[in-house]
Protein backbone atom coordinates (compact mmCIF):
# COMPACT_ATOMS: atom_id res chain seq x y z
CA UNK A 1 0.00 0.00 0.00
CA UNK A 2 1.52 3.26 -0.97
CA UNK A 3 0.55 6.07 1.73
CA UNK A 4 0.43 10.02 1.13
CA UNK A 5 0.72 12.15 4.62
CA UNK A 6 0.21 15.31 3.63
CA UNK A 7 1.63 17.23 6.84
CA UNK A 8 4.77 17.01 9.04
CA UNK A 9 4.01 17.90 12.97
CA UNK A 10 4.59 15.25 15.32
CA UNK A 11 0.97 14.13 14.24
CA UNK A 12 1.61 13.01 10.87
CA UNK A 13 5.37 11.89 11.70
CA UNK A 14 3.90 9.64 14.22
CA UNK A 15 1.43 7.92 11.58
CA UNK A 16 3.97 7.61 8.76
CA UNK A 17 6.39 6.02 11.28
CA UNK A 18 3.88 3.83 12.30
CA UNK A 19 2.19 2.84 8.85
CA UNK A 20 5.91 2.10 7.65
CA UNK A 21 6.44 -0.13 10.35
CA UNK A 22 3.47 -2.30 8.63
CA UNK A 23 5.50 -2.38 5.59
CA UNK A 24 3.30 0.29 3.68
CA UNK A 25 5.21 3.10 1.48
CA UNK A 26 5.11 6.28 2.95
CA UNK A 27 5.82 9.74 1.50
CA UNK A 28 5.61 12.59 4.22
CA UNK A 29 5.02 15.90 2.40
CA UNK A 30 5.59 19.40 3.80
CA UNK A 31 7.84 21.85 2.68
CA UNK A 32 9.12 22.41 6.46
CA UNK A 33 8.42 19.55 9.03
CA UNK A 34 8.50 20.79 12.23
CA UNK A 35 7.42 24.31 11.67
CA UNK A 36 3.98 24.72 13.02
CA UNK A 37 2.40 24.13 16.13
CA UNK A 38 4.56 20.50 16.98
CA UNK A 39 7.71 23.26 17.33
CA UNK A 40 5.68 25.91 20.31
CA UNK A 41 3.91 23.14 21.91
CA UNK A 42 4.56 23.27 26.03
CA UNK A 43 4.14 19.25 25.66
CA UNK A 44 1.77 18.53 28.79
CA UNK A 45 0.12 15.54 28.56
CA UNK A 46 -3.00 16.23 31.03
CA UNK A 47 -6.14 13.85 30.84
CA UNK A 48 -7.09 16.22 33.88
CA UNK A 49 -5.82 19.48 34.05
CA UNK A 50 -7.13 19.81 30.36
CA UNK A 51 -10.18 18.61 31.10
CA UNK A 52 -12.76 21.23 29.63
CA UNK A 53 -16.93 22.08 30.18
CA UNK A 54 -18.38 21.05 27.05
CA UNK A 55 -15.52 18.68 26.09
CA UNK A 56 -16.47 15.57 27.49
CA UNK A 57 -16.56 13.48 24.68
CA UNK A 58 -12.45 13.86 24.17
CA UNK A 59 -12.13 12.26 28.07
CA UNK A 60 -11.51 9.00 27.68
CA UNK A 61 -9.34 9.29 24.07
CA UNK A 62 -7.13 11.79 26.27
CA UNK A 63 -6.95 9.13 29.09
CA UNK A 64 -6.21 6.21 26.46
CA UNK A 65 -3.56 8.22 24.90
CA UNK A 66 -2.24 9.53 27.98
CA UNK A 67 -1.92 5.88 29.49
CA UNK A 68 0.06 5.06 26.05
CA UNK A 69 2.81 7.59 26.49
CA UNK A 70 5.40 5.70 28.19
CA UNK A 71 5.12 3.25 25.82
CA UNK A 72 5.11 4.63 22.96
CA UNK A 73 8.06 7.29 24.52
CA UNK A 74 10.34 3.93 25.52
CA UNK A 75 8.97 2.58 21.82
CA UNK A 76 10.13 5.94 19.73
CA UNK A 77 13.43 6.80 22.08
CA UNK A 78 14.55 2.15 20.87
CA UNK A 79 13.61 3.39 17.04
CA UNK A 80 15.34 7.15 16.62
CA UNK A 81 18.35 6.96 19.97
CA UNK A 82 17.36 10.23 20.83
CA UNK A 83 15.51 11.09 24.31
CA UNK A 84 12.05 12.36 23.99
CA UNK A 85 11.71 13.80 27.56
CA UNK A 86 8.92 12.60 29.13
CA UNK A 87 8.60 13.34 32.81
CA UNK A 88 6.34 11.56 34.91
CA UNK A 89 5.60 14.53 37.26
CA UNK A 90 1.90 15.51 38.40
CA UNK A 91 0.36 19.14 37.60
CA UNK A 92 -0.63 21.60 40.69
CA UNK A 93 -3.48 23.82 39.67
CA UNK A 94 -3.64 26.81 42.17
CA UNK A 95 -5.11 30.32 42.33
CA UNK A 96 -3.59 33.40 44.14
CA UNK A 97 -7.11 35.57 44.54
CA UNK A 98 -10.56 35.03 46.33
CA UNK A 99 -11.80 34.93 42.95
CA UNK A 100 -8.73 32.78 41.26
CA UNK A 101 -9.20 30.22 44.09
CA UNK A 102 -13.10 29.96 43.38
CA UNK A 103 -12.23 28.82 39.73
CA UNK A 104 -10.01 25.98 41.05
CA UNK A 105 -12.34 24.90 42.98
CA UNK A 106 -14.95 25.45 39.84
CA UNK A 107 -12.21 23.30 37.63
CA UNK A 108 -11.68 20.48 40.54
CA UNK A 109 -15.63 19.42 40.45
CA UNK A 110 -14.59 18.87 36.51
CA UNK A 111 -11.55 17.27 37.51
CA UNK A 112 -13.01 14.74 39.16
CA UNK A 113 -15.12 13.61 36.60
CA UNK A 114 -12.52 11.80 35.13
CA UNK A 115 -11.77 9.35 37.69
CA UNK A 116 -8.10 10.15 37.85
CA UNK A 117 -6.17 10.74 40.54
CA UNK A 118 -7.08 14.33 42.34
CA UNK A 119 -6.56 15.39 45.63
CA UNK A 120 -7.56 18.66 46.98
CA UNK A 121 -4.47 20.70 49.08
CA UNK A 122 -4.40 23.09 51.38
CA UNK A 123 -1.49 25.83 51.32
CA UNK A 124 1.13 24.40 53.55
CA UNK A 125 0.30 20.89 51.43
CA UNK A 126 0.52 22.98 48.32
CA UNK A 127 4.14 24.21 48.27
CA UNK A 128 5.71 20.91 49.80
CA UNK A 129 4.55 19.56 46.05
CA UNK A 130 5.99 22.48 44.42
CA UNK A 131 7.97 24.27 46.77
CA UNK A 132 8.83 27.76 44.82
CA UNK A 133 4.82 28.49 44.51
CA UNK A 134 3.92 31.84 46.16
CA UNK A 135 3.21 32.11 50.04
CA UNK A 136 -0.36 33.94 48.71
CA UNK A 137 -1.23 30.52 47.22
CA UNK A 138 -3.98 29.75 49.73
CA UNK A 139 -5.05 26.25 48.27
CA UNK A 140 -4.43 24.15 45.17
CA UNK A 141 -5.83 20.82 43.90
CA UNK A 142 -2.88 18.14 42.43
CA UNK A 143 -3.77 15.73 39.36
CA UNK A 144 -1.24 12.78 39.75
CA UNK A 145 -1.63 11.33 36.83
CA UNK A 146 -0.64 13.89 34.43
CA UNK A 147 2.73 14.34 32.85
CA UNK A 148 4.83 16.67 30.23
CA UNK A 149 6.75 15.64 27.20
CA UNK A 150 9.02 17.63 24.89
CA UNK A 151 7.66 17.98 22.15
CA UNK A 152 10.35 19.51 19.84
CA UNK A 153 12.61 16.34 20.90
CA UNK A 154 9.54 14.29 20.18
CA UNK A 155 9.41 16.13 16.74
CA UNK A 156 13.52 14.92 16.04
CA UNK A 157 12.89 11.99 17.45
CA UNK A 158 9.69 10.70 15.23
CA UNK A 159 12.03 12.10 11.95
CA UNK A 160 14.61 9.94 12.52
CA UNK A 161 12.62 6.86 13.60
CA UNK A 162 9.94 7.59 10.54
CA UNK A 163 13.36 7.84 8.13
CA UNK A 164 14.76 4.11 9.64
CA UNK A 165 11.44 2.88 8.93
CA UNK A 166 11.73 3.54 5.23
CA UNK A 167 9.71 7.00 4.98
CA UNK A 168 10.60 9.23 1.92
CA UNK A 169 10.03 12.88 2.09
CA UNK A 170 8.57 15.21 0.09
CA UNK A 171 9.37 18.95 1.17
CA UNK A 172 6.75 20.78 -1.05
CA UNK A 173 3.46 22.26 -0.19
CA UNK A 174 0.17 20.02 -1.76
CA UNK A 175 -2.73 21.76 -3.46
CA UNK A 176 -4.38 18.80 -5.21
CA UNK A 177 -4.59 15.71 -2.67
CA UNK A 178 -6.15 13.96 -6.51
CA UNK A 179 -2.92 14.20 -7.92
CA UNK A 180 -0.45 12.62 -5.03
CA UNK A 181 0.95 9.22 -6.04
CA UNK A 182 -0.67 7.00 -3.64
CA UNK A 183 -3.53 4.62 -2.22
CA UNK A 184 -4.42 6.45 0.69
CA UNK A 185 -3.91 10.05 1.96
CA UNK A 186 -3.68 11.66 5.14
CA UNK A 187 -4.05 14.95 6.13
CA UNK A 188 -2.78 16.07 9.31
CA UNK A 189 -1.61 18.87 7.99
CA UNK A 190 -2.86 21.13 11.58
CA UNK A 191 -3.92 24.57 10.41
CA UNK A 192 -3.37 24.11 6.66
CA UNK A 193 -5.88 21.34 6.92
CA UNK A 194 -8.39 24.15 5.85
CA UNK A 195 -7.38 24.27 3.15
CA UNK A 196 -8.62 21.18 1.48
CA UNK A 197 -11.92 22.38 3.13
CA UNK A 198 -11.70 21.13 6.84
CA UNK A 199 -13.57 22.95 9.32
CA UNK A 200 -9.96 24.05 10.99
CA UNK A 201 -9.25 27.40 12.19
CA UNK A 202 -5.89 29.00 13.62
CA UNK A 203 -5.71 30.05 17.17
CA UNK A 204 -2.59 31.72 17.89
CA UNK A 205 -0.81 31.32 21.53
CA UNK A 206 2.36 32.84 23.03
CA UNK A 207 4.56 30.74 24.72
CA UNK A 208 8.07 31.99 26.32
CA UNK A 209 10.75 30.26 27.21
CA UNK A 210 13.50 30.42 29.83
CA UNK A 211 16.47 29.30 30.91
CA UNK A 212 17.45 28.38 35.12
CA UNK A 213 21.21 28.90 35.73
CA UNK A 214 23.23 25.99 36.99
CA UNK A 215 22.50 26.42 40.45
CA UNK A 216 19.21 27.80 40.43
CA UNK A 217 16.04 26.37 41.16
CA UNK A 218 13.30 25.39 38.78
CA UNK A 219 9.56 23.84 39.76
CA UNK A 220 9.20 20.60 40.12
CA UNK A 221 5.85 20.22 38.81
CA UNK A 222 3.88 21.41 36.13
CA UNK A 223 2.05 24.58 37.45
CA UNK A 224 -1.22 25.60 36.08
CA UNK A 225 -2.73 28.78 38.15
CA UNK A 226 -5.18 31.45 37.53
CA UNK A 227 -3.97 35.32 38.69
CA UNK A 228 -6.60 38.16 38.79
CA UNK A 229 -8.87 35.88 36.34
CA UNK A 230 -5.80 35.09 33.93
CA UNK A 231 -5.32 31.24 33.63
CA UNK A 232 -1.03 30.57 32.75
CA UNK A 233 0.97 27.19 32.84
CA UNK A 234 4.77 26.97 33.64
CA UNK A 235 6.19 23.81 32.49
CA UNK A 236 9.89 22.29 33.34
CA UNK A 237 11.95 20.58 31.19
CA UNK A 238 15.25 18.15 32.45
CA UNK A 239 17.52 20.39 31.34
CA UNK A 240 16.36 23.36 33.26
CA UNK A 241 14.15 24.76 30.11
CA UNK A 242 11.18 26.33 31.48
CA UNK A 243 8.12 27.26 29.32
CA UNK A 244 5.33 29.75 30.01
CA UNK A 245 1.91 30.32 28.06
CA UNK A 246 -1.76 30.27 28.05
CA UNK A 247 -2.08 32.92 25.92
CA UNK A 248 -4.85 32.56 22.81
CA UNK A 249 -6.08 34.69 20.55
CA UNK A 250 -8.39 34.16 17.43
CA UNK A 251 -7.12 36.61 14.81
CA UNK A 252 -6.54 34.79 12.07
CA UNK A 253 -2.39 34.61 10.92
CA UNK A 254 -2.34 38.16 11.40
CA UNK A 255 0.63 38.30 13.62
CA UNK A 256 3.44 35.50 13.48
CA UNK A 257 5.94 37.21 15.97
CA UNK A 258 4.97 37.83 19.49
CA UNK A 259 4.23 41.06 21.23
CA UNK A 260 6.14 42.70 24.36
CA UNK A 261 2.15 42.94 26.07
CA UNK A 262 1.58 39.01 25.72
CA UNK A 263 5.47 38.59 27.02
CA UNK A 264 5.11 41.25 29.81
CA UNK A 265 1.57 39.73 30.62
CA UNK A 266 2.87 36.26 30.81
CA UNK A 267 5.81 37.11 32.65
CA UNK A 268 3.75 39.12 35.50
CA UNK A 269 1.31 36.10 35.76
CA UNK A 270 3.49 33.50 36.41
CA UNK A 271 5.94 35.31 38.99
CA UNK A 272 2.67 36.05 40.72
CA UNK A 273 2.70 32.16 40.73
CA UNK A 274 6.45 31.39 41.26
CA UNK A 275 8.65 34.59 42.03
CA UNK A 276 11.84 32.83 41.49
CA UNK A 277 10.91 32.78 37.62
CA UNK A 278 12.03 36.74 37.75
CA UNK A 279 15.60 35.36 38.24
CA UNK A 280 15.66 33.43 35.05
CA UNK A 281 16.81 34.15 31.54
CA UNK A 282 14.27 34.51 28.83
CA UNK A 283 15.41 32.64 26.10
CA UNK A 284 12.73 32.86 23.34
CA UNK A 285 9.39 33.98 22.15
CA UNK A 286 7.60 32.12 20.03
CA UNK A 287 3.97 31.83 18.79
CA UNK A 288 1.88 29.14 17.54
CA UNK A 289 -1.05 28.68 15.92
CA UNK A 290 -3.53 25.88 17.60
CA UNK A 291 -5.55 23.87 14.86
CA UNK A 292 -8.93 24.53 16.21
CA UNK A 293 -12.55 23.55 15.00
CA UNK A 294 -15.89 24.82 15.64
CA UNK A 295 -16.60 22.18 18.75
CA UNK A 296 -12.75 21.90 20.07
CA UNK A 297 -12.91 18.68 19.15
CA UNK A 298 -10.61 16.20 16.46
CA UNK A 299 -11.21 15.78 13.03
CA UNK A 300 -10.05 11.62 13.27
CA UNK A 301 -12.02 9.57 10.64
CA UNK A 302 -12.65 8.96 6.74
CA UNK A 303 -13.66 11.76 4.28
CA UNK A 304 -14.05 8.70 1.78
CA UNK A 305 -12.62 5.57 0.92
CA UNK A 306 -9.51 6.88 -0.22
CA UNK A 307 -8.84 10.00 2.77
CA UNK A 308 -8.52 10.51 6.26
CA UNK A 309 -8.82 13.31 8.92
CA UNK A 310 -6.38 13.68 11.55
CA UNK A 311 -6.17 16.75 12.44
CA UNK A 312 -7.79 19.61 14.49
CA UNK A 313 -6.27 18.85 17.99
CA UNK A 314 -6.55 21.98 19.05
CA UNK A 315 -4.71 22.01 22.52
CA UNK A 316 -3.99 18.53 22.59
CA UNK A 317 -1.56 17.32 19.78
CA UNK A 318 0.95 16.32 21.76
CA UNK A 319 -0.91 14.52 24.30
CA UNK A 320 -3.27 12.99 21.87
CA UNK A 321 -0.07 11.27 19.48
CA UNK A 322 -0.73 8.15 20.39
CA UNK A 323 -4.43 7.44 20.77
CA UNK A 324 -4.62 9.56 17.07
CA UNK A 325 -1.46 7.17 15.42
CA UNK A 326 -3.46 4.13 16.94
CA UNK A 327 -6.42 4.84 15.40
CA UNK A 328 -5.34 6.43 11.75
CA UNK A 329 -3.31 3.09 12.01
CA UNK A 330 -6.53 0.86 12.35
CA UNK A 331 -8.24 2.96 9.71
CA UNK A 332 -5.40 2.28 7.55
CA UNK A 333 -5.83 -1.34 7.79
CA UNK A 334 -9.13 -1.52 7.33
CA UNK A 335 -10.55 -1.91 10.64
CA UNK A 336 -12.82 -0.62 13.04
CA UNK A 337 -10.80 2.50 15.11
CA UNK A 338 -12.35 2.35 18.49
CA UNK A 339 -13.34 5.53 20.48
CA UNK A 340 -13.79 8.35 17.90
CA UNK A 341 -17.08 8.46 16.69
CA UNK A 342 -17.20 12.14 18.28
CA UNK A 343 -14.44 12.81 16.11
CA UNK A 344 -15.78 11.61 12.67
CA UNK A 345 -15.55 14.66 10.49
CA UNK A 346 -18.96 13.83 8.96
CA UNK A 347 -20.26 15.55 12.52
CA UNK A 348 -19.72 19.25 10.19
CA UNK A 349 -20.92 17.88 6.86
CA UNK A 350 -17.62 16.58 5.59
CA UNK A 351 -17.72 13.96 2.66
CA UNK A 352 -15.11 14.11 0.63
CA UNK A 353 -12.30 16.87 0.47
CA UNK A 354 -11.27 19.70 -1.87
CA UNK A 355 -8.73 18.64 -4.13
CA UNK A 356 -9.45 14.99 -4.23
CA UNK A 357 -10.70 12.33 -7.23
CA UNK A 358 -13.98 13.24 -7.94
CA UNK A 359 -14.53 9.51 -7.83
CA UNK A 360 -13.59 9.03 -4.06
CA UNK A 361 -17.52 10.41 -2.64
CA UNK A 362 -18.26 6.65 -1.23
CA UNK A 363 -17.27 5.47 1.83
CA UNK A 364 -15.62 2.25 3.00
CA UNK A 365 -17.71 -0.42 4.85
CA UNK A 366 -16.05 -0.42 7.51
CA UNK A 367 -15.89 3.15 7.90
CA UNK A 368 -19.51 3.31 8.70
CA UNK A 369 -18.73 1.31 11.98
CA UNK A 370 -17.39 2.85 15.15
CA UNK A 371 -17.66 1.74 18.56
CA UNK A 372 -17.42 4.63 21.81
CA UNK A 373 -15.09 2.45 23.96
CA UNK A 374 -11.38 2.88 23.83
CA UNK A 375 -9.54 -0.42 22.73
CA UNK A 376 -7.13 -2.10 25.26
CA UNK A 377 -5.62 -3.69 22.26
CA UNK A 378 -5.13 -0.25 20.51
CA UNK A 379 -3.99 1.58 24.24
CA UNK A 380 -1.53 -0.77 25.68
CA UNK A 381 -1.37 -0.01 29.22
CA UNK A 382 -2.55 1.96 32.30
CA UNK A 383 -0.53 4.72 34.30
CA UNK A 384 2.39 3.36 35.39
CA UNK A 385 3.07 3.64 39.06
CA UNK A 386 5.37 6.43 40.66
CA UNK A 387 7.07 5.65 43.78
CA UNK A 388 6.20 7.86 46.11
CA UNK A 389 8.10 10.86 44.47
CA UNK A 390 6.63 13.57 47.10
CA UNK A 391 6.72 12.17 50.13
CA UNK A 392 10.05 13.82 51.26
CA UNK A 393 11.75 17.28 50.55
CA UNK A 394 12.12 18.01 47.57
CA UNK A 395 15.04 18.39 44.88
CA UNK A 396 14.26 21.40 42.62
CA UNK A 397 17.91 21.95 41.34
CA UNK A 398 18.94 22.72 37.78
CA UNK A 399 21.45 19.57 37.35
CA UNK A 400 24.78 19.67 38.82
CA UNK A 401 23.69 22.91 41.11
CA UNK A 402 23.03 22.86 44.66
CA UNK A 403 19.63 23.32 45.91
CA UNK A 404 18.66 26.83 46.88
CA UNK A 405 15.17 25.88 48.76
CA UNK A 406 14.60 24.93 52.47
CA UNK A 407 11.34 22.92 53.12
CA UNK A 408 11.64 24.85 56.99
CA UNK A 409 10.87 27.75 54.83
CA UNK A 410 7.36 26.31 54.11
CA UNK A 411 6.00 25.15 56.81
CA UNK A 412 3.56 27.30 58.14
CA UNK A 413 -0.39 26.25 57.51
CA UNK A 414 -1.56 29.01 55.15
Amino acid sequence: MRVAVVGGGSIGLAIAWRTAQGGAQVVVHDPEPGSGASRVAAGMIAPVTESHYGEAALTPFMAASADAWPGFARELEAASGLPVGLRDVPTVVVGIEDGDRAEVERQTELYRQTSRGVEVLNGRAARRVEPLLSHRVRSGVLALEDRAVDPRAVHAALLVAAERAGVRFALEAVDDLGALDADQVVIAAGCGSASFGLPVRPVRGVVLRLRAARDQAVPRTTVRGYVKGHSVYIVTRENGEVVIGATSDERGFDRTTGTAGAAHDLLRWSIELVPEIAEYHLDEVSVGFRPGTPDNLPLIGRLDARTIAATGHYRNGIALIPATTSAVDALLRGEDATGITAFDPARFGTRGVEGGPESAAPQSAHAERRFDAPSPRSFEGRVEPREEPFSGPPDTRVPGGSDSSSADAYEEES
